[in-house]
């Protein structure tokens, strides 16, 4: 199976860099083929343009943004590892979805009617949060989530989710918690 991890964290040490180590490991040593792409090291360029916009209108993108379309076409299943920071994804990949979940690659609109371009691909979320489960849950906040990212982004774009991992606390997480999240991690993958 081909996969593409889509990884937003510039600290090499967090919690989140641990989880996508692994599971790049983890899904190479078990036979599948693996892209990352590392966005802070990658220094994406995350702000749309105007020239994006009348590019995607026409069906011509940049070539850093052809290039990142090009993996998500090539992969099956993509896997996102990114924390929420204030309730959303951080600047880059939001920028990122901007200019690269593109009208004419991951959506259209049909007489009117959206559709997406990505189905028959698969969508895992890892995110990691300071607040704990029950403070989102209290707020309302889990279900914010899961409406402005599963179904504002990646439904939207015809993929299928299988799992949306919220891993609270991470920034007080221990070496037994952060196990316990990469087992629940892996076992998508089996």
């Amino acid at each position: 199976m081909k996969h593409l991890i889509i990884y937003a964290h510039p600290n090499p040490e967090s919690a989140n860099a641990w989880l996508k180590n692994n599971l790049e490991n983890h899904l190479q040593n078990t036979g599948n083929e693996v892209k990352v792409r590392d966005l802070y090291r990658l220094q994406f360029h995350p702000v749309l343009s105007a020239e994006d916009m009348r590019g995607q209108r026409i069906g011509t993108v940049a070539h850093d943004v052809k290039t990142e379309q090009e993996y998500i076409s090539q992969a099956d299943c993509i896997t996102f590892i990114y924390p929420i920071w204030w309730t959303g994804l951080p600047a880059i990949l939001k920028g990122y979805i901007d200019r690269v979940f593109s009208y004419g690659f991951a959506y259209r609109y049909d007489k009117g009617v959206q559709k997406g371009l990505l189905h028959g691909k698969k969508v895992v979320i890892v995110n990691t949060h300071g607040k704990s489960a029950e403070e989102y849950r209290q707020t309302g906040m889990d279900k914010a989530l899961s409406l402005t990212s599963d179904e504002g982004i990646y439904s939207y774009c015809g993929l299928e989710i299988v799992k949306h991992f919220y891993f609270d606390k991470a920034d007080r997480v221990t070496q037994t918690e952060l196990k316990k999240w990469n087992e629940c991690l892996l076992e998508v993958y089996i």
